[in-house]
């Protein structure tokens, strides 16, 4: 009763096809790609930012 399998995916993969026609899939998984991208780049933006700044500022204490 746990995890998916590939009957889970197949008939996901089906409803989404039927919900949305089988033109839109590629755009949407190609929009969803670009923003994985773009949420990964600004976290390890915000990582490089935060670790700069730790070692630019002074110990307090």
């Amino acid at each position: 009763m746990g995890g998916l399998t590939g009957w889970h995916f197949l008939i996901l993969l089906v409803v989404l096809v039927l919900l949305f026609g089988s033109k839109r899939l590629p755009d949407m998984a190609r929009a969803v790609g670009q923003s994985a991208r773009i949420f990964k780049g600004e976290m390890k933006g915000n990582k490089e930012q935060q670790h700069t700044s730790d070692t630019t500022q002074p110990p307090t204490g």
